[in-house]
């Protein structure tokens, strides 16, 4: 009786073992999900945010029209002296208008704010598309806090090749990312010639296929494409 028990207390011994092998596995697997899986969460401190822009590839003074052309294409990006206050932060107000053959086809009211570090963050649009005059989709509107849209960076303090960062982060319907490409591109525009310029790589989850490759000059700011759109003009106001 006495050699049961104690086979008994053995294998009973070694289950209790290997449950807590098992028990610890499971943990260690869970937290490597949970890291893996993190959810994008920006934390956003309305004291830390200044409508005084001043990222050297992203500048936005008010007063300032920043004008682009492209085949049949023209656009207009405007700083405004207006503000919005989006979760908590005072926003720069930033119209863009854009023309095809002539006409007017969309027009967004930007929203931008910068942090201490410098970064430049992006928290919603208000855009109208047209078609002869009349508004006919206002789809890709968000604002960050409402809904689920949060804010997204539009421009990184210290960029650093390689880095992918959300712009605009709306579950379904605005889900733009960026990757650094490259900090020492050269390119030739319309409104001249720029070098140790930054390069990214622009893309959205909801269209695969489309993929933008942007230029941004220091002291300038975004100055085209090869191909597509290119800045012809800067009027200071």
């Amino acid at each position: 009786m006495e050699s049961l028990e104690k086979g008994w207390l053995t294998v009973m011994g070694r289950k209790a073992v290997l449950s807590a092998i098992i028990g610890s596995v499971l943990v260690l697997l869970a937290g490597c999900a949970s890291s893996s899986g993190k959810t994008y969460a920006p934390h956003i401190k309305p004291a830390g945010f200044t409508t005084t822009i001043d990222n050297k590839y992203f500048p936005l003074k008010p007063g300032t029209t920043f004008i682009y052309r492209g085949k049949g294409e023209r656009d207009e990006m405007a700083v405004t002296s207006d503000t919005r206050r989006i979760m908590g932060v005072n926003c720069v107000v930033v119209n863009d208008r854009a023309w095809e053959a002539g006409k007017l086809v969309e027009q967004t009211y930007d929203w931008y704010a910068q942090d201490q570090k410098g970064t430049v963050w992006y928290f919603g649009e208000d855009t109208k598309e047209y078609k002869n005059g009349k508004v006919v989709s206002t789809k890709g509107s968000w604002e960050a806090g409402r809904d689920g849209a949060k804010p997204g960076l539009i421009m990184q303090a210290h960029p650093k090749v390689g880095k992918s960062y959300h712009q605009e982060y709306y579950k379904g319907k605005a889900e733009d990312m960026a990757r650094v490409l490259s900090l020492n591109e050269s390119i030739k525009v319309p409104y001249g010639s720029f070098h140790h310029v930054l390069k990214t790589k622009e893309w959205t989850p909801l269209e695969p296929n489309i993929v933008e490759r942007k230029y941004y000059a220091s002291g300038v700011g975004y100055v085209g494409q090869l191909g597509g759109l290119q800045l012809i003009a800067v009027k200071h106001g």
